[in-house]
């Protein structure tokens, strides 16, 4: 063989070029995919938001050459289809929101519920007033007008209404919205009061036909109701702002005998009624008295549900149960939010940190108290969120979208954490990291979206995978930990590797487009 310099030189040349583009195509942070490309999907988008600073940001990843914690996505297994995601219209938050300017104000509403923002799709706000009203309300209040002849909404048409509106009018897909009342008027209720009490058995049917001239006086103002919840938190709150007490029966009987006939009888059965609506500990013996029979369970559309119970268990179990239970039945988290706290201003490290407090912290019993430590609010809410999905959960709301600097307002003094926070004097929005953690879940599984298979090889990581309605699909990783972990994600028969960073929420988005 006559093998000259030169030819040797250019076969060295030759060598060296492949084994650096190699390197350099393994390492590039542009370098998404391994070469075991999705063959039936077009694009892969990877969203990450993280104790790191990415917020919503959309990165790429190089694939890992070494061992990686293996995920994999299983279509063929559909579970429950997603209502929505969103948080809450409040009186606070309108009031906030109007003394905003109207540019501020604008770039909020396009925040939560345009095509560019987190497309909020499933909201939440109350008839009458509650603790974040900036006083009591109701929409009559002569004593013994059976009839509701002096019935009004002109407070929430002044109010809350002009920010609904808003929201209308930049969300292209339009969003759902549940209606809670946390009290009826005092002159119904046993105590003659605001707080606590229960209704007299002489108004039940005055208070279920308050529902459906509440339900038609929104309509009237271009805002439909999607469902109603009977009462928010039955058990009470401690006595401390708005409630009306019930106990499953009473509930159950009340929306048999009065509820659900009235909304029928007016014409508004395709309102969906949600019961019970309180932490989810308790949920056993709700549904066992709403779901007892096909009478009992008749105008019962689903149970509602909150997460105050604990600071980090979801309870799947009793999810579980309730899913059992009524597997025809919605089940809805309708409220949410970081609790007995004041907001921290323009701090994203205190959301990923455990710091923050619940009222457990200092008011539950001891045989409670381990359901309270301290914890990140960033983790609370994808762990919450992701496992709620993963217990055939329909639907996800926050409490209230916008709070100022205090916590409020709150006539009570009940001061909390919303994802956006504003300074009214000075004109400034802060969107916390929990504005995009909730994004996350809102912008990329949609109505309509089913649950899928999902597991993971990793005992601290979660996942949950969704298949939208558009046939995209959503695979979303919340990592805890302080490291960062290369995953390996396999669909159907190929494989792709992302690494996701340490106390991270991700977002892998497939797609056709």
């Amino acid at each position: 063989m006559n093998i000259n310099l030169k030819t040797i030189l250019s076969a060295h040349t030759f060598f060296v070029f492949i084994t650096f583009s190699l390197f350099f195509l393994f390492q590039s942070p542009k370098s998404m995919l391994s070469f075991s490309q999705i063959q039936d999907v077009k694009t892969v988008r990877i969203f990450e938001t993280s104790a790191a600073g990415h917020a919503l940001t959309e990165i790429q990843s190089s694939p890992h050459l070494g061992e990686s914690i293996h995920v994999k996505i299983d279509t063929s297994k559909k579970y429950q289809q997603i209502v929505g995601f969103g948080g809450s219209f409040t009186e606070a938050s309108a009031f906030l929101l109007n003394r905003m300017s109207e540019s501020k104000r604008a770039s909020i509403i396009k925040a939560y519920f345009s095509d560019e923002g987190a497309k909020y799709s499933l909201t939440r706000t109350h008839i009458n007033s509650c603790d974040f009203s900036l006083d009591h309300y109701a929409y009559a209040m002569v004593p013994g007008d059976i009839s509701l002849e002096h019935f009004s909404i002109q407070k929430d048409v002044q109010d809350l209404f002009p920010m609904i509106k808003s929201a209308q009018s930049v969300s292209t897909e339009g969003f759902r919205l549940i209606a809670s009342p946390w009290t009826a008027p005092p002159w119904m209720k046993d105590n003659n009061d605001w707080v606590g009490g229960k209704l007299l058995q002489q108004y039940n049917s005055t208070w279920a036909l308050y529902y459906a001239k509440y339900i038609k006086a929104c309509s009237a103002n271009g805002i439909p109701i999607w469902g109603i919840t009977v009462i928010n938190e039955p058990h009470g709150n401690g006595n401390n702002w708005e409630s009306m007490l019930f106990t499953p029966e009473e509930m159950t009987m009340f929306v048999q005998q009065y509820l659900g006939p009235t909304l029928e009888r007016e014409g508004l059965g395709d309102v969906n009624i949600l019961g019970y609506d309180q932490n989810r500990a308790g949920l056993k013996q709700w549904v066992d008295a709403m779901y007892k029979d096909s009478s009992s369970s008749r105008y019962f559309a689903g149970t509602a549900i909150h997460w105050y119970e604990s600071t980090f268990d979801f309870f799947p179990k009793e999810l579980q149960y309730a899913s059992a239970k009524g597997p025809n039945k919605y089940l809805i988290q309708t409220e949410a939010c970081i609790d007995a706290e004041i907001p921290h201003w323009k701090d994203d490290a205190w959301y990923w940190k455990e710091e923050a407090t619940d009222w457990g912290w200092d008011w539950a019993p001891d045989d409670q108290k381990h359901l309270h430590p301290k914890y990140a609010p960033a983790h609370r809410y994808a762990r919450d969120i992701i496992g709620c999905l993963q217990n055939n959960v329909h639907g996800w709301i926050d409490w209230n979208m916008v709070l100022d600097k205090q916590g409020g307002p709150n006539w009570f003094k009940n001061w909390c954490i919303a994802p956006v926070i504003v300074d009214t004097a000075s004109d400034e929005v802060y969107f916390t990291p929990l504005y995009y953690i909730m994004s996350h879940f809102s912008k990329y599984i949609r109505p309509g979206a089913h649950i899928v298979g999902s597991s993971c090889s990793h005992p601290d990581i979660m996942i949950v995978a969704a298949e939208n309605p558009d046939k995209s699909l959503s695979v979303t990783v919340f990592n805890p930990t302080k490291q960062q972990h290369p995953l390996s994600i396999q669909l159907h028969n190929q494989q792709i590797f992302v690494q996701i960073d340490r106390q991270a929420l991700q977002t892998i988005l497939f797609t056709h487009k």
